[in-house]
């Protein structure tokens, strides 16, 4: 499954300033049945969003049309829980390409990362002031450059830098998945096989 390439995105973001946000609440269990990742955006965050009579609940973030982009900003701790890579699933197949917090838990970052969707972790500090600016302006909008491998508040001109793994920051500037990169380097591969006794 290739994914799309990313390399700089500017827009405003979607504030959830939960703690210990885990991958049960993303995507419920009784949602994981589908047999392909197709679909999965429309139970997002399904119980916070709706109520039990299928009604969305109107203070969910989710549903408030103030809030708009395809940065989702989530409180510390996002994505602890089970190991479903579905949580990845359904926050990219909602629209979102980024999620950002001050920690992700390692499942969900690797399952982000090899489903084309950046997790950006900062500093409490700056996670701080994204959620004080959206506050203040919920347009304000958040640049993310992965070759730069910075994230900036452009009302600030905060800005700070983010680690990623250099392998994942390829395949997602190239759109690859693992099978992808593969076949890009298979002469590579073909040539060090020659040289093997």
């Amino acid at each position: 499954m290739s994914i799309d390439k990313f390399n700089t995105i500017e827009s405003p973001a979607v504030p959830l300033p939960i703690e210990n946000v885990d991958t049960d609440q993303i995507i419920p269990a009784r949602f994981l049945k589908a047999t392909t990742r197709d679909g999965f955006g429309e139970n997002l965050f399904r119980d916070w969003r709706y109520d039990k009579g299928g009604q969305p609940i109107a203070d969910f973030v989710l549903n408030n049309s103030t809030f708009t982009g395809e940065i989702l900003v989530g409180g510390k701790n996002f994505g602890s829980g089970s190991s479903r890579e579905h949580a990845a699933w359904a926050i990219h197949d909602y629209g979102f390409k980024v999620v950002v917090s001050s920690f992700f838990a390692d499942i969900f970052k690797n399952n982000a990362l090899n489903n084309g969707l950046l997790p950006v972790q900062v500093s409490d500090k700056f996670l701080a002031s994204i959620f004080k600016a959206i506050e203040k302006d919920p347009a304000t909008l958040l640049k993310v450059d992965l070759v730069k491998q910075e994230i900036k508040l452009l009302a600030t001109g905060e800005s700070e830098s983010f680690h990623i793994n250099s392998y994942k920051k390829e395949c997602l500037l190239n759109g690859y998945d693992d099978i992808d990169y593969l076949l890009n380097i298979k002469e590579k591969i073909a040539q060090f096989e020659q040289t093997r006794t």
